[in-house]
């Protein structure tokens, strides 16, 4: 019994230690990932990499009128928060990928 219980101890070490070498991996790779936010048919388009860390902002013309920075604005945000969920999305399912062979109980699979 006693055997039984080391051996699956040690099995759980080497399975979470593989995990945190693909997680370290997988947090390089996604520095590397951009995706792309748009709003206002791409008048306004945000990019950040995977780790959600904005890069990028590109602001057409045409998006531009002084008399109604408001909309500006509005466009922003939108293309942000477009950008800001597509990298989460790519976070859960990198993440996904890793957890999903461990049998971790629910809500633990990140």
């Amino acid at each position: 019994m006693q055997q039984d219980f080391s051996k699956m101890m040690r099995e759980a070490q080497k399975s979470l230690q593989k995990m945190q070498q693909d997680m370290a991996k997988m947090q390089e790779e996604l520095k590397t990932v951009t995706v792309e936010g748009t709003a206002g048919g791409g008048v306004v388009k945000v990019t950040c990499n995977g780790q959600a860390e904005f890069t990028a902002v590109k602001i057409s013309p045409e998006a531009v009128d002084p008399g109604d920075v408001e909309t500006l604005e509005d466009l922003v945000l939108a293309a942000v928060k477009d950008a800001s969920q597509k990298a989460q999305q790519l976070i859960a399912d990198r993440t996904g990928s890793i957890t999903r062979g461990l049998n971790l109980p629910p809500g633990m699979g990140f």
